[in-house]
């Protein structure tokens, strides 16, 4: 049976999970700019899996895809700056970073699906 919503799907849960992290690490920091530019790519990750579930083809969807694994990355890179400007403990950044990976590997395997569907 195909997923009829894009709640369903388990990545769009999980970028969902890291936004909602990514937001209360970040909640007291005062490098405004920093947070505020994370917490964008945050919460871009799952806008771009339900945007582009809704698309029309599955080209599109693969495309807001790949813009999703994009904004992971970002992620990723900024929690790794994060550590190296004393804004997040090395811990709690490699937890996120953990999510990161995940979201990608779920991301690249539902990318894949895609091809091997269309």
């Amino acid at each position: 049976m195909a997923v009829q919503r894009f709640e369903d799907l388990i990545v769009w849960q999980k970028a969902q999970e890291l936004a909602v992290l990514t937001y209360s690490e970040f909640d007291h920091c005062r490098d405004f700019g920093f947070r505020d530019q994370i917490r964008r790519a945050a919460v871009s990750v799952s806008n771009n899996i339900a945007e582009g579930f809704e698309r029309s083809s599955n080209a599109d969807f693969s495309k807001f895809l790949f813009y999703s694994l994009g904004s992971n990355s970002e992620v990723r890179s900024m929690i790794y700056l994060s550590v190296r400007l004393n804004l997040l403990a090395k811990e709690k950044a490699d937890q996120i970073i953990e999510m990161t990976n995940e979201v990608s590997k779920l991301l690249y395997g539902l990318i894949k699906s895609i091809k091997t569907n269309s």
